[in-house]
Order: structure tokens, then sequence, then C-alpha cells
């Protein structure tokens, strides 16, 4: 069976080792922590999976905290007035449920299950030099660390990146203490609060070391009154910081999130990334090739949530397309042919993603009244996130969207 590298062990990079390793192939995945430290430390990320993504978990049998997660039964929008006033509010079903599950707990987990069933973990960071090294004795390697320079190997796509710099400034706190949702205290949902100018705060019910909790996650307009974290405060002030701004913009999140407590000494993280498309052949200075793939490649902001649902739909088209190809050489052409199948629905996440980081156009804003108003509206709204390549349909063109208010 073919010799496969994996450089990182996050979402894309274990769903992708654990499934070949239960086809038998030889896999090695190099990260640079252990499991203990990966529980050990600090949290790594907002992430909500949605029901297409969590079928994928279920179908390579990798969804062990499926029982004691949190369900995400909706989603529901909230749009704050120039007074803080809540100027619209509605929530949509989900078809199927999503869960969210702290990336300190899953990818622990999962490294160990990679061990145990018979994959090779190389504790080491990788260079590019390492990288140059160790290609040749592989018949695949794939780039899964986001971060870092093992990234720069992927060359920026500028007719498929419109951004040069971050979009938003984030920061996020994982916290106990919530109250139960009073517009809907029967079922849990994610809330994405829209301040107009300013922000959004996502609110995710979701599962860490502690149990079940809430993420409370804020995305700044970069030199906005959210844009307030370079700093880096400790994380009792970062929870402070987050409480305060709530209550003067959101102040119906706010009643409910007033009593929170963190989760842990490190369940809070700031930062921001320049949404981007890469090219997904990486040449080695050797002139060895590496696929890039997930967040290596599309690197969208967060504001859709699909950073784990992308890297789970990732990971299985590749795993699809390595199996598909049995002992033949994995090439550039075969590398670009795979990254093409993913991009053919990873293109429409995009778009949708890109389009709402910027004001909301007219045909929008009628799509949010029309769904107060009409449960059919915001059920396919909150659907899109578990499918994104539903909105071309409807959603990111005002004549589409004419037609479709039109019929319901």
């Amino acid at each position: 069976m073919p010799k496969v590298l994996i450089v990182g062990a996050g979402q894309s990079g274990l769903q992708l080792a654990l499934s070949l390793v239960a086809k038998d192939y030889d896999v090695t995945v190099m990260t640079a922590r252990t499991p203990d430290e990966i529980r050990e430390g600090r949290v790594m990320s907002t992430q909500c999976m949605f029901g297409d993504a969590l079928a994928i978990e279920r179908g390579r049998e990798l969804n062990f905290w499926e029982d004691d997660a949190v369900r995400v039964e909706g989603l529901g929008v909230s749009i704050a007035g120039p007074d803080s006033s809540r100027v619209m509010d509605w929530v949509g079903m989900l078809d199927e449920y999503g869960q969210s599950v702290d990336q300190r707990v899953k990818m622990a987990g999962w490294l160990e299950l990679f061990e145990k069933r018979g994959g090779k973990v190389v504790l080491h960071g990788v260079t590019t030099a390492d990288l140059d090294r160790l290609t040749p004795l592989y018949d695949l390697v794939v780039v899964a660390a986001g971060k870092g320079e093992l990234v720069q190997l992927f060359d920026r796509n500028p007719a498929l990146s419109p951004f040069e710099r971050p979009q938003r400034a984030l920061s996020l706190a994982y916290v106990h203490g919530v109250d139960r949702r009073p517009e809907h205290p029967d079922f849990s949902a994610v809330r994405f609060n829209i301040i107009p100018g300013v922000g959004e705060l996502f609110v995710i019910p979701a599962y860490t070391l502690s149990g079940n909790c809430e993420i409370l996650f804020f995305e700044g307009v970069p030199g906005g009154p959210l844009d307030c974290w370079s700093d880096r405060p400790g994380p009792q002030e970062h929870l402070e910081r987050m409480l305060g701004l709530i209550r003067e913009y959101l102040p119906w999140e706010y009643e409910r999130a007033k009593n929170a407590t963190l989760t842990d000494p490190l369940a809070t993280l700031t930062g921001g990334y320049t949404p981007m498309v890469r090219n997904p052949v990486g040449t080695l200075p050797s002139g060895g090739r590496v696929l890039g793939m997930a967040d290596v490649v599309v690197a969208n902001d967060p504001i859709t949530g699909q950073g784990s649902n992308n890297a789970a739909k990732c990971a299985e088209t590749y795993y699809r397309s390595i199996v598909e190809h049995g002992d033949a050489p994995f090439d550039a052409a075969w590398m670009e042919s795979t990254f093409h199948t993913y991009w053919d629905y990873a293109q429409h996440v995009t778009d949708w993603t890109n389009a709402l980081l910027g004001p909301p156009p007219e045909h929008v804003l009628k799509i949010l009244g029309t769904a107060q108003e009409n449960d059919v509206v915001a059920r396919r709204f909150a659907n899109g996130f578990s499918d994104p390549s539903d909105f071309r349909h409807w959603f990111m063109d005002p004549a589409k969207t004419d037609r479709y208010l039109a019929g319901v």
C-alpha cells in the first residue's frame, strides 16, 4: 500500500489519517504536540459542525462525543439597532442537528486513536528543510497545518483572493454559567448577532474539557470598538471586556451571560487572519511536490462557521481520491485534480463567506426580514450552514432572491 505522510493533526489531517489507516494504508502523522499537551493547552478555535459534516464523521466511526455534546437544533439571527435595541430576531430549525466539540478534546482523542489503530506519530515541528528531506521517503505528502512556515509553500491565488488583510478582529471565550435562552428554552441554537458597522457576536453551544458550555465569539470590524485586543489581556480581563461589550451592544445576550465564568484558565483566544485561496501544490527546493488541504489552501473567515465543516469535507474528498487512485503515482496532475474536486464545492463556501464580510446588500436584508415572518425562509437559511452550495440558488443573486421570495 502507498506510504502517506500527513503534516498536521487537526480536523482534516487526523480525519484523513484515520480514514486511510482503516484501509490499511501506511500513514505517518507529524505534529508538534502530544495528546496531553493538546488537552492542557489553550483553546484553538471555535467550531460548529453541521449535519453533512457530522455524517462524514459517523461514516468513519469517529463520532465519539456525539452522545455527550449538546445538540444544536437551530440557528438564530438577531440585529441590533443604533440604540442597542433588538430590531430583528428569529430562529430557523435545522433538519439535522449540529454539534461543537472543543478541538482540544477531539484532536487529543483522535491522535491517541490513530496510534492505537496502527498509525505512526512523529512528535516534531516541521520546517521546509525537514519536509524536503522527508518527501522522497513517501508516495504522498499532505500538508494539513494551516499556520507556520509550510503554508508559504503554497502561492496565493490572486484571482480567488480579494482580500489582502484580515477582515475581522477575532476574540472568543469558552464559558459556563450562561442561562438558558428565554426565546427557546426547550432547544439549543447557534445565535448570530449582527451589530451593523461594528461586527458580530456568535453564541455557540459546545462541549469542552469540563462538559457542555457556550462559546462567546466576537468578530470585530477592523478599527471599530470590537477591535480592542492588541494588548492581549489575561483570561479574566478578556472575559470581563467581552461581557462589557456585550452589555453595551447586545443587552439581550448580556442578560444570559452576565454570570459567565471561564471553563478553564486557557479558554480565551484572540487573533485574525487574511481570507485566502492558495494554489494546492507546493514545490520544495529539491523539486518534490506536496499537496495542501483544508485551510492551508482555502482559508475563509470564520463568520460563516465553516472551518471544521470544510476540513471534514476536504478530508473526505482527498480520502476518496487517494483510494480510487490505487498504486498509481501521486503526481502534480493528480494533486491538482484532487483539489479541484474539493474546490467544486468549496468555491461556494468562499463566495458566501466573502459576501457576508461586507455590508449586507438590499436583497440580503430582504431575506433576513422575510425569515422573521416566514419559517420556510428561516429554515432554508439555517440549513445552508450545512450545505452552503445551496446559497448560490437563492441568496447570492438579487434576481434569484426575488424569484425565490415571490414563490414562498
